[in-house]
């Protein structure tokens, strides 16, 4: 392989993967979730659900941990069923504090519990988490030409994820900065920010494209 070629791709963020795909830097800690999941689009609810308590557990804390905790963190919260985790009780909290097999952070716990009724809510406002989330959307305009490795490494959040912010926590919600919503819209394929150049993006922008966006009443 042409050492030059190489450079070029690590100098741009990118690797070659062993079965000769350019892909995004990290695709090799995690290949599974960035060739699978990360920027793929997501509008079922209970998914959706475990995406915004997730991106709350990960806020000042590695995001390959959390992966990697994932299975226990959905046997500790019933699958993400917010219907159920918005039951929860202090004996509930009891039981997951002394749970070493996820993060045991009473805070995040407590507002996942919170997040849990506070989705009702928001099913009962737009029809659905997925028609709620998704409006905000940011238009193709409002999104860069290239998604580059400077602007990877350089933007932590956007309008678009401050407005979603802003409305879940006027809504109750916790856990949800401006950070840790621009983060979500990643993981939700509401934004694609695969590298230029990682054969991924590509993918992901083509299941974007073919995406019937989940419609439903909305209150801002």
């Amino acid at each position: 392989m042409d050492e030059h070629y190489l450079a070029d791709l690590m100098a741009a963020g990118l690797i070659l993967t062993d079965d000769g795909r350019v892909c995004c830097y990290w695709q090799s800690a995690m290949p599974d979730y960035h060739d699978h999941e990360w920027g793929w689009p997501v509008v079922d609810d209970r998914r959706l659900f475990e995406k915004v308590c997730l991106e709350g557990f990960h806020a000042g804390m590695s995001w390959q941990m959390i992966y990697h905790k994932r299975e226990n963190f959905r046997r500790a919260f019933k699958d993400f069923d917010f219907h159920a985790v918005a039951q929860f009780t202090d004996d509930d909290v009891n039981r997951l504090m002394e749970d070493n097999s996820i993060v045991r952070n009473r805070a995040k716990i407590l507002s996942t519990i919170n997040n849990a009724r506070r989705a009702i809510a928001l099913v009962e406002e737009a029809g659905s988490l997925a028609a709620w989330f998704w409006q905000f959307e940011p238009a193709g305009q409002d999104r860069p030409a290239t998604v580059d490795l400077p602007y990877w490494q350089n933007t932590k959040t956007s309008p678009a994820a401050i407005n979603m912010s802003k409305a879940l926590k006027k809504r109750g919600w916790t856990w949800v900065g401006p950070v840790t919503t621009y983060s979500l819209m990643q993981a939700l394929g509401m934004i694609n920010d695969h590298l230029a150049g990682c054969q991924c993006r590509v993918q992901v922008e083509a299941a974007r494209a073919k995406l019937i966006r989940p419609s439903g009443l909305i209150k801002r």
